[in-house]
């Protein structure tokens, strides 16, 4: 018999890995280039070549015992370092290898912040429309998930209902910045604002409350508009990043999580942390890719070709008559439903072989997502079956 905290997640399984799988069944049946698969965010761009010629490089010049052996829980010294320069010239911090941990991917660097903060009962803040994933994230813990309703005008930080979900059960607020799934980019004064909230919320609490910020898509912002990067703003910041979109590296399952000096009891939180990645089940991040990244980290995907989809898809959308926010970032695109059960329109969509995931999906019920990390010739062929779909509504 299995366990009763996961009979839930049997009824409530993934429906963004339930629309891919649906999407490869049609691919057989209809034919690859005749399925618009806009479900799930796996990128359409192939890695850098310097990552190839890295892990190449790797296997050739060190000693294999070395490369695929253990190592700390917290990954390499010299990788860790590498990466707290990167940043340090970047976004002018000061972080030292101690303040890294390396993680398979950014789903564990979350899991490693949140078994390293939580204890039953603590409340974790996040802001609709948000990741699936975040519930079942802190659930993990016994966590309580408390979400803040979406400022649908905007679709960034709804500041005036943060704060009344704010109490003293919170421990911390998780934010996405670039936003999955609206493309949205949270701008520098509502991090400030933000920041001085919770600020405000501690010294009348009485304890800390952290930030979380998931940042994956984080190299992945159009039109020059700037990222902030949170640490800058807010003491008690824990930023989580994953080279899967950055690097289109999603399969490798790497990434990394920063616990700052100015974070509270910061020698015993990263203390706490790297122990967290060592006895949820990862022990370290995988040890090839942590080598390979160190070499890579001035490489970037091809933000053209992302720049294209996204104005390509958005433009053909509206000019059908469906309302979308125009992204700024990551690679998804958030469009509102013409009808109000958002259900109805995916299924309807499904005649012309269209994918989109519902917005209940995220919380946001009335919208749904589509991830525009798809070919660009996939996109072009979807859009007549979009106007094919308006027509039924428009």
């Amino acid at each position: 018999m299995i366990a009763e905290k996961m009979k839930p997640y049997l009824q409530n399984n993934s429906a963004i890995r339930a629309m891919f799988e649906e999407g490869k069944k049609m691919a057989e049946t209809f034919g690859a280039d005749r399925v618009y698969d806009f479900s799930l965010g796996n990128p359409n761009v192939p890695a850098p070549q310097r990552i190839k010629e890295a892990i190449r490089e790797i296997l050739d010049e060190e000693d294999p015992v070395f490369v695929h052996g253990y190592m700390s829980n917290a990954g390499f010294p010299h990788v860790r370092e590498t990466i707290a320069d990167d940043l340090n010239r970047r976004f002018g911090t000061a972080f030292r290898a101690e303040n890294l941990i390396m993680t398979v991917g950014a789903g564990s660097g979350l899991n490693v912040c949140l078994k390293t903060l939580l204890d039953p009962g603590d409340e974790v803040i996040v802001f609709a429309p948000y990741f699936v994933e975040y519930g079942s994230y802190v659930r993990n813990y016994d966590g309580v998930l408390v979400e803040v309703a979406p400022d649908k005008e905007s679709f960034g930080l709804n500041l005036r209902d943060l704060e009344t979900r704010l109490s003293e059960k919170t421990k911390a607020v998780i934010i996405n910045n670039p936003h999955n799934p609206t493309g949205v980019i949270y701008t520098q004064e509502a991090i400030q604002q933000l920041a001085g909230l919770l600020e405000e919320k501690q010294r009348e609490y009485g304890h800390a409350i952290y930030l979380i910020s998931d940042e994956p898509y984080r190299e992945l912002a159009f039109d020059g508009v700037a990222v902030p990067f949170l640490t800058k703003y807010y003491a008690n910041t824990m930023v989580v990043y994953s080279y899967s979109k950055s690097l289109s590296l999603p399969g490798e399952r790497i990434g990394y999580v920063v616990i700052p000096d100015e974070v509270e009891d910061s020698a015993r939180t990263i203390t706490a942390a790297t122990i967290a990645n060592r006895i949820i089940g990862c022990v370290n991040a995988p040890s090839l890719m942590q080598l390979a990244v160190a070499r890579c980290v001035d490489e970037r995907v091809d933000l053209d070709f992302y720049d294209r989809n996204r104005k390509t898809l958005y433009e053909g959308l509206t000019a059908c008559g469906f309302t979308c926010i125009r992204p700024q970032g990551a690679f998804y695109l958030w469009m509102k439903s013409p009808t109000e059960k958002e259900q109805e329109f995916v299924e309807a969509a499904k005649k012309y072989h269209i994918l989109m995931v519902p917005g209940s999906s995220f919380a946001c019920p009335g919208y749904v997502r589509l991830a525009y990390c798809v070919s660009y010739e996939t996109i072009c062929r979807a859009l007549p079956e979009f106007e094919k779909l308006a027509k039924e509504y428009f």
